[in-house]
């Protein structure tokens, strides 16, 4: 029975990309951990983990809301073309 855990910035993830992480996620471990066998897919369990922005760092800066938000706007700006 695995469980997979993504750990994110809360302010990246709307209902969405929410949707399409849990449904991925999924799929691969079924391909992978199943072999490909549909019925494996029952005992697959993936969980989010979304913390908000003020409680990341990277490079010893913490991340604040507003910059998240404008990671998330650049990454959809990506994800439309």
């Amino acid at each position: 029975m695995p469980h997979v855990t993504i750990t994110t910035v809360k302010e990246l993830v709307d209902e969405r990309v929410k949707k399409e992480l849990l449904q991925k996620i999924s799929d691969i471990m079924v391909e992978v951990e199943g072999g490909g066998d549909e019925s494996f897919r029952q005992h697959v369990w993936v969980s989010l983990d979304l913390v908000e922005a003020e409680n990341w760092s990277l490079g010893g800066q913490i991340l604040t809301k507003e910059v998240a938000l404008q990671i998330k706007k650049k990454a959809d700006s990506c994800r439309a073309l």
